[in-house]
C-alpha cells in the first residue's frame, strides 16, 4: 500500500507497556478473524464453541505494575501503519455516513499484549483481533499479524489493513443497530444462530471491501493489494480452518463463512463501493 506516517491517531490507545495487558472479545465471534479462534481452540484441544459462542474463559487478572514499553523499530513502524489505516478506514465511513445524513461515532483501537480488559470482559491474545460493542473499541495484539503471515500464509500490509477494516465493519454494524438486531434474532431463534453469525461476519467482510474501494480511489492501493485481501479472506474461511486443523468440514458449525464466501463478499464491497450491496441478510445465497 502507499501510505505515509502522520503521527499516531487520536483514536489509538496503546496499552502494550508491561507485556501483560488486559483483554476481551465480542460475543458470538467478533473478529475478522474472530474465526481464528476456532482454529486456535482446536489446536489447544478445547471445544470451539466455548470461544465462538461467547467469551472465552478469562485468565486471572494481574496486579503487576506496567513497566516501560519494550519495542523495536519494526514494531513501531507497524504501529504507524495501523494508525494510518485506522484513520483512513474511518475517513471512509465518516463520508459514507454523512452522505446518508447519519452521524458517525469514531471507534478507538486498543493495542495490547497478551491480554486486555474491556467492557466485554477480560481476554487473552489467542482470540485474535476483536471488536467490543459495549465500549465502541477494536482490540488487537500486533503479534497476530505475524501469525497471519506465517501460519495462514497471508502476508502483506493490505492484508493487515483488511483485518482492521473488518473490525471497524463490526463497529459500523454496531452504529447501525445491526448487531443488536441479530443478537435478538439469535436469542429468539437458536436454530438460526450459526446462519445469522455467518451473515454478520460476511457483511463485515463486505464493509472492509467498501473501504478498500474508496482507499483505492484515493490512490493508496498498489498492484497485488486486492489479491492480498482475497488471500487473507480465503485463509480464514471456516472450511479452510477446519481442514487446517485436520478435521472434517462441518457446515453446520460455521460461524464466519467459507473461504469462497468471504472472498465473494469482500469483493462485492470492493467492486461496488456501496454499503447497500452488503446486505447479506436478504441475500438468497451467500
Amino acid at each position: 500500500m502507499r501510505w505515509t506516517a502522520r503521527g499516531r491517531s487520536k483514536n489509538l490507545e496503546d496499552r502494550r507497556a508491561g507485556g501483560m495487558s488486559r483483554g476481551a472479545m465480542i460475543g458470538g465471534g467478533g473478529g475478522i478473524i474472530g474465526i481464528i479462534v476456532v482454529l486456535l481452540s482446536q489446536f489447544l484441544g478445547g471445544p470451539a464453541g466455548d470461544v465462538v459462542g461467547g467469551l472465552t474463559r478469562a485468565p486471572p487478572p494481574s496486579n503487576a505494575p506496567a513497566g516501560p514499553l519494550e519495542t523495536t523499530p519494526a514494531e513501531e513502524k507497524l504501529v504507524d501503519f495501523v494508525s494510518w489505516a485506522l484513520d483512513d478506514i474511518q475517513t471512509t465511513w465518516q463520508t459514507e455516513f454523512k452522505q446518508r445524513n447519519r452521524t458517525y461515532r469514531e471507534a478507538n483501537l486498543v493495542l495490547f499484549r497478551d491480554r486486555v480488559d474491556s467492557a466485554c470482559g477480560m481476554q487473552g491474545a489467542a482470540v485474535g483481533p476483536f471488536y467490543c460493542p459495549a465500549d465502541f473499541k477494536a482490540y488487537i495484539d500486533l503479534g497476530f499479524y505475524q501469525m497471519l503471515h506465517e501460519r495462514f500464509k497471508a502476508p502483506g500490509d493490505f492484508a493487515q489493513a483488511y483485518v482492521l477494516a473488518h473490525e471497524i465493519g463490526h463497529h459500523v454494524q454496531n452504529l447501525l443497530g445491526t448487531s443488536t438486531r441479530i443478537q435478538r434474532l439469535k436469542q429468539d431463534n437458536p436454530r438460526l444462530a450459526n446462519d445469522l453469525s455467518v451473515r454478520l461476519e460476511l457483511q463485515a467482510d463486505c464493509y472492509a471491501g467498501v473501504w478498500a474501494h474508496f482507499t483505492n480511489k484515493r490512490g493508496h492501493l498498489e498492484m497485488g493489494d486486492r489479491e492480498e485481501g482475497l488471500r487473507a479472506a480465503a485463509s480464514i474461511g471456516d472450511d479452510a480452518l477446519q481442514k487446517g486443523a485436520g478435521q472434517a468440514v462441518r457446515p453446520d458449525t460455521f460461524t464466519h463463512g467459507t473461504s469462497e464466501q468471504r472472498q465473494r463478499w469482500f469483493d462485492t464491497g470492493f467492486k461496488s463501493g456501496r454499503e447497500e450491496e452488503c446486505d447479506t441478510f436478504v441475500a438468497r445465497t451467500l
